[in-house]
Formats: C-alpha cells, structure tokens, sequence
C-alpha cells in the first residue's frame, strides 16, 4: 500500500471500519511510516474527552495516545449528537453538513502526513444531503478506498455489491480487508475470505486483498488515551 490519502468505506454500518483504520494505521506507523486517520463525519459517540469516539478507538489501536490534531478537532471536523446517517444527524442538530470544513481538514492533514485514512460512515450510498451520497463524495474528491469487509453471513453478497458501485462509478478500488473479528463461525468465514479473494483477483487484479488479524477491541481500553501525551 502506498502512501496517499484514503477513504475507509465499509460493506455495512457494522463492518468494522474504525477497527480496520486504526488497525492499519498502526501497521503503517510501526513500519515508521508518517501516517494519521481522520474520521468523515461522527455521528453520536462523542468521549467525555470531548474526542470522536471514532479517533479515540484509532488512536488507542495505533497505541499512540491523542494528537495535536485530534485535540483542536482536525481530525473529526464534523461531529453530530444522535447516531444515524448523517443526512438525517443533520436535520436533527438542525444544521448542515459543512463539506468545506471536512475538505479543509483533509487538506492539512494530507499536508502535514504522508498516509491519511480517513473512516467513512457507514457504506457507499449512505445519504450525506437529499441524493448526495458518499460515493458522490468519493468520486468529487477522487479518493482512492480501502473497502471494510468480514467473514459475517452475508459478506459476500455486500462485498460485491460494494466493488460493483465502485466499477460502475469509476472509483479506485485500492484495497480490500477482511476483517477477522467477526470470524464467529469458522466455516462461512473461511469460505468467504476465498470467494471474496477469488473475484476480486479476477475483476479488480490492481487492488489488494489484506486479512486484518482480530484484537480483542471490546477490551482495548479507550479511557486510556492519554490527552496528556500531546505536547
């Protein structure tokens, strides 16, 4: 995976998606590589530290405690209270979606890192205002993705789903990650690592395909990142 700038998409709204940034932002930065995430829009889970819980689980998966960045919210430049898609967060908070806001905050982080992932909200067509979705988003940002899937009864189905919009809507499929976590059932899901390895080997041969190793995340303890830690 080169360096460059990102987008996490996921195949549903619990794909793992904050797991799967953080988990390869970590990789990256263990290999000394300059590289932060950024959170697209967060719907509810603000932290008691006033952080995205988003960013919190990142930077407690990378192991790195908060940033300058995440503190002056940089890294998640658009927060809303009530956890739904974020067309409908918004009407709620009664206001609008600030696309500039985030774009600038890409800007400068792109400029400052040498890898940025930035973490969607939910998957493709999840409405951000009236008709435009986030794969219109993507597609006026010309932003590579890295697509969040599992082995969980009907990945496969998702998955394809997910690749075939990014075809058709010409955006770059730069890497597939299976996520282990949710390996519950050890059959289906070594099934549908191979199925899902075999498409995409034959219809997207320039993506990657990487298997994200399952950490114990409900028991990565997120209070612990360290506010303190930032100079």
């Amino acid at each position: 995976m080169k360096a460059g700038v990102y987008f996490v998409t996921g195949i549903d709204t619990d794909a793992g998606k904050s797991y799967v940034t953080g988990y390869i932002a970590k990789e990256l930065l263990q290999r000394g590589e300059s590289v932060i995430t950024q959170k697209f829009i967060q719907t509810g889970g603000v932290e008691p530290n006033g952080i995205s819980l988003d960013i919190n689980i990142h930077r407690a998966i990378m192991g790195c405690g908060l940033l300058a960045e995440d503190l002056d919210g940089t890294t998640a430049p658009e927060i809303f209270s009530y956890p739904a898609s974020p067309h409908l967060a918004a009407v709620i908070d009664d206001r609008a979606i600030d696309f500039e806001a985030i774009k600038r905050s890409t800007e400068l982080l792109s400029s400052k890192y040498n890898t940025l992932l930035i973490e969607g909200a939910g998957g493709l067509h999840v409405p951000l205002k009236g008709s435009y979705t986030t794969a219109d988003y993507i597609k006026d940002n010309n932003l590579k993705v890295i697509v969040a899937t599992s082995g969980k009864l009907g990945s496969i189905n998702h998955t394809l789903l997910t690749l075939e919009v990014c075809k058709s809507r010409g955006i770059e499929v730069a890497v597939v990650a299976y996520n282990q976590y949710f390996a519950a059932d050890k059959v289906i899901n070594s099934d549908t690592f191979e199925y899902i390895s075999s498409y995409v080997k034959k219809h997207f041969p320039e993506c990657d395909i990487i298997e994200i190793e399952s950490i114990d995340i409900d028991n990565i303890d997120i209070e612990s990142v360290d506010v303190e830690s930032v100079d």
